[in-house]
């Protein structure tokens, strides 16, 4: 592989580790407040990313309005979301919950099929994001250059209101004790929706992006995305934002390379996912930057 090539592929790696970054800082947001994998994660990001399709497709709107009120309604989606499926079993078994979680993305995708049909679409894709640089003789479509820096803002966004903000403190009093939180003065059930409205609206950029860089829309598309930035949020540490980024780096770049290395095993770069997933939980199962913490029952 020439240095050139190496180049290429690394741009290509650090795109896709971006776009997994940015989910799985929704899945380890949600599991920090909450101790609950939220499975329907991938699926509304499947949702943002059709809203986005729409908007642009059969209202014609502008493709930065239509972003726009993809993350808006994404947001809210989201939100009705915990209120419908996770909030009335909140005292209830932690199986219930993760039960419910699963339930609720096979509903999602489901009921996406009956109302987007599930012909493939395209992704209409701005003329912005689809012009290509060549710097020092490697070529890069605009996009995979916006992608990195929107997942760098969303990033230090977060950092700030998690660590400097009073909402950013109440977040980090719930995800340690309910109880105490409540003795604080905390509204807790308003916190849990602040943060699954955070991490839908995660999706949702997620899914914008998404649609940008592999522009083919189908309703089952969130669920092996889904599953990689669970993992990818597992391999840095789930509940730790920095980890969540560092294991959707981690993931990206090794899918990749493991392609351009090995090109007879691309058909298997799924299965290096699932790989490393096992060997993390075997090696150090609170992930590369997460800590080690009891388990409630």
């Amino acid at each position: 592989m020439t240095f050139q090539l190496f180049l290429q592929h690394l741009v290509n790696g650090i795109s896709l580790g971006s776009l997994y970054a940015l989910l799985a800082i929704g899945y380890t947001m949600v599991y920090g407040i909450l101790r609950l994998i939220n499975f329907a994660h991938g699926d509304i990001f499947m949702i943002g990313t059709y809203i986005a399709f729409y908007a642009m497709t059969s209202f014609l709107l502008p493709w930065y309005v239509s972003f726009l009120i993809a993350i808006v309604l994404t947001c809210i989606f989201g939100i009705v979301v915990e209120r419908a499926a996770y909030r009335p079993l909140r005292d209830s078994p932690r199986i219930s919950v993760m039960i419910s979680a699963i339930g609720a993305s096979f509903l999602i995708e489901n009921l996406a099929i009956v109302f987007f049909g599930g012909r493939p679409k395209a992704f209409p894709i701005p003329p912005l994001f689809n012009h290509i640089v060549k710097p020092g003789g490697i070529s890069i479509v605009t996009v995979s250059i916006y992608i990195p820096i929107v997942t760098l803002a969303v990033l230090m966004a977060l950092l700030y209101i998690v660590h400097q903000t009073k909402t950013g403190m109440a977040m980090r009093a719930v995800s340690k004790d309910y109880e105490a939180a409540r003795l604080m003065a905390i509204d807790v059930d308003m916190i849990i929706t602040i943060t699954f409205g955070i991490g839908s609206t995660l999706a949702a950029v997620g899914g914008v992006m998404w649609g940008l860089k592999y522009p083919q829309l189908i309703p089952l598309m969130g669920l092996m995305p889904g599953l990689k930035c669970f993992i990818a949020a597992v391999v840095g540490g789930i509940g730790n934002i920095k980890g969540a980024v560092f294991g959707g780096f981690i993931l990206g770049l090794g899918e990749i390379m493991l392609v351009a290395s090995l090109p007879a095993l691309s058909g298997y770069r799924d299965a290096f996912a699932f790989i490393l997933l096992i060997l993390i939980l075997l090696f150090k199962p609170s992930g590369l930057m997460g800590k080690t913490t009891a388990e409630k029952v």
